[in-house]
């Protein structure tokens, strides 16, 4: 089932109840997961990312609404299991509970993605060129001080939903390439929400990383899984750092989580892949997937 229009952004929660006692090994400890090099970035994560962004939108998430002794707690339980990719986004609001985190989590050892969310600025057709200019300016310095830190590995466009997008977003591009440049950022991409976005993205040099929506069931994704897959094989082949969100179809194959988990791991595309997780049993259920169906080379 497809599903191509007007998203809502907010990535539900996989289940503490779809992910059963049983189903959850909790004793066991899972092996860490493989750390890879994403795409041409040079950058080394983990190929397992801990998506911050389940129930989330207008900087509020489940993981929020937690409080900061569990959102930090997940935080470091990640760390701990090997995680060293964090998947933030100003949308989530999740950079104040990472900064905590990185009070015990050296800041060298993790890899650190965030989303600029434009919708911010409103009707963007009407803001001259310098407006938006300095509202990427601002949203990265703003960035830089909620996770005191000198630099992000990541930074993407948040959730682009048309093929035209490059004219719209070119203030946006050269205020990230120009920190980019400073060393502020190691990396810039796009995570998408419609075909043609990607088609876009993955011929477009200024794309580092595309974060893609990508399960073998065509749930929360932008295509059958076989253009998508075809169309990420293209961004790789480019140069491209590709990593995979909806896993799981946006919590609605919990109950299939193993097709998926192998299907992302033997598509041969991705670098990596992001999923929300709210408890550490989901963290360790993950890991433990992870590492029953390892991936193929990519």
């Amino acid at each position: 089932m497809l599903n191509t229009s007007r998203r809502n952004f907010a990535l539900p929660l996989i289940g503490t109840a779809a992910f059963s006692a049983s189903a959850v090994r909790s004793e066991e400890v899972p092996a860490s997961p493989p750390q890879v090099t994403l795409g041409n970035t040079g950058i080394i994560m983990s190929r397992m990312g801990f998506g911050t962004g389940v129930k989330a939108g207008r900087k509020k998430s489940i993981m929020t609404r937690k409080g900061y002794a569990e959102f930090v707690g997940m935080f470091q339980h990640c760390y701990d299991r090997g995680i060293t990719f964090f998947d933030l986004a100003d949308w989530y609001g999740s950079h104040p509970y990472c900064r905590e985190a990185l009070r015990t989590i050296p800041r060298d050892n993790v890899s650190l993605l965030t989303k600029f969310w434009f919708r911010s600025d409103g009707n963007i057709s009407a803001l001259s060129v310098a407006q938006r200019k300095q509202s990427a300016k601002k949203a990265l310095e703003r960035f830089l001080e909620e996770l005191n830190v000198e630099h992000v590995d990541m930074l993407l466009l948040h959730c682009l939903v048309k093929k035209n997008w490059v004219e719209e977003m070119q203030p946006y591009m050269d205020v990230f390439s120009k920190a980019k440049a400073e060393g502020k950022i190691r990396a810039l991409g796009v995570s998408c929400h419609d075909f043609g976005a990607m088609e876009t993205a993955a011929a477009l040099s200024w794309v580092d990383i595309m974060l893609a929506r990508l399960n073998p069931y065509g749930v929360k994704c932008d295509a059958e899984p076989a253009e998508v897959l075809a169309l990420l094989k293209r961004a790789k082949a480019n140069g491209k750092g590709i990593i995979g969100m909806k896993i799981y179809g946006e919590g609605q194959l919990v109950d299939k989580r193993e097709q998926c988990m192998k299907y992302a791991q033997n598509c041969g595309a991705l670098d990596a892949m992001t999923i929300g997780a709210v408890t550490p049993q989901e963290v360790d259920e993950n890991l433990r997937l992870m590492a029953e169906y390892p991936a193929v080379s990519v």
